[in-house]
């Protein structure tokens, strides 16, 4: 059985749309950076932390899957924004960029030595310059409340990227390819 870590409604869209079986437990866990830590390191270690949480959760008895994506300016992290103000700071600092996508992921899996497989995906995307009343109209729709970097690719924000380079699936929130590939290095296969 796979437990996903997660309580993100998109991770669980993503999952289900691959056919992928799995059970939910979300882990409670600070995502606050660590000062000087890398973006890289900063989602490999929350990922690792969620996992390992609902890991021992379950007396390590079953495969669990941990996901955190950040949104990275230039050296600057963007995780989900704290109010309305937050957010138009975040999509203003966005617009007319070229910004990077980080979704860390790790699984663990249960054995006499448990196995813990971390990794990274980083997409880049584009996004237009937007205008403040663009910014204040979406903030207005909730929209990019729950969403790092104040966005979401898939909803209302779509209109304002015009390129990505780099897995899709990684900017909505997991990287389906990558977990799949886990799964089968774990010997878990695609309905894991």
């Amino acid at each position: 059985m796979l437990i996903l870590a997660s309580a993100s409604p998109r991770r669980q869209e993503l999952l289900r749309n691959a056919g992928m079986s799995f059970v939910v437990e979300a882990a409670n866990v600070d995502e606050a950076v660590d000062q000087g830590e890398s973006p890289e390191a900063c989602v490999q270690r929350l990922s690792r932390l969620k996992a390992g949480t609902v890991f021992e959760a379950n007396q390590g008895r079953a495969q669990v899957l941990g996901a955190d994506t950040i949104v990275v300016v230039g050296t600057e992290i963007l995780g989900k924004p704290v109010d309305a103000a937050d957010a138009a700071r975040m999509l203003r600092m966005l617009s007319g960029t070229e910004h990077r996508v980080l979704t860390g992921v790790c699984l663990l899996t249960p054995g006499s030595v448990p196995r813990e497989d971390v990794r990274c995906e980083a997409t880049r995307v584009t996004m237009k310059v937007l205008t403040e009343e663009e910014i204040a109209g979406y903030i207005a729709t909730g929209e990019p409340m729950d969403k790092a970097g104040a966005y979401a690719v898939q909803g209302r924000a779509s209109r304002w990227i015009p390129r990505i380079e780099g897995c899709y699936f990684n900017v909505v929130g997991l990287p389906v390819a990558l977990v799949f590939e886990m799964l089968q290095v774990a010997g878990s296969g695609s309905r894991a």
